[in-house]
């Protein structure tokens, strides 16, 4: 009776052993893959981006990540579109984030 129980144990011990593996395998080719993504995105983005461009959403990375990240989408979708022809300015990334920010409700308060 306790050697079919600790066989029991053993075998379902090796069976969540294994689903772990499994698991950490999986995790490490996803962050694989993700390496791989944002790795062609840097570079599609060095080659649509003037370097003062480029600085600008770096800077724009570090405040606001989500942002960078729906903007870097964009411009790469514009670059395989071709609706890119020459290298984004600076000034031509402002027009595109102020384009892209979404407008600010302003309130008025008067007092009587």
């Amino acid at each position: 009776m306790v050697d079919d129980e600790l066989a029991e144990l053993r075998r379902r011990r090796m069976e969540q052993m294994q689903r772990q593996a499994m698991d950490q395998q999986a995790m490490e080719e996803e962050a694989e893959r993700q390496r791989q993504i944002d790795s062609q995105i840097r570079i599609a983005l060095m080659e649509i981006l003037e370097p003062e461009a480029r600085e600008r959403l770096n800077t724009i990375k570090l405040t606001r990540p989500e942002f960078a990240k729906a903007v870097e989408q964009q411009l790469v979708m514009l670059a395989q579109s071709g609706r890119v022809r020459q290298r984004i300015t600076d000034d031509q990334l402002k027009a595109l984030l102020t384009q892209l920010t979404p407008s600010k409700k302003e309130f008025r308060i008067t007092r009587k």
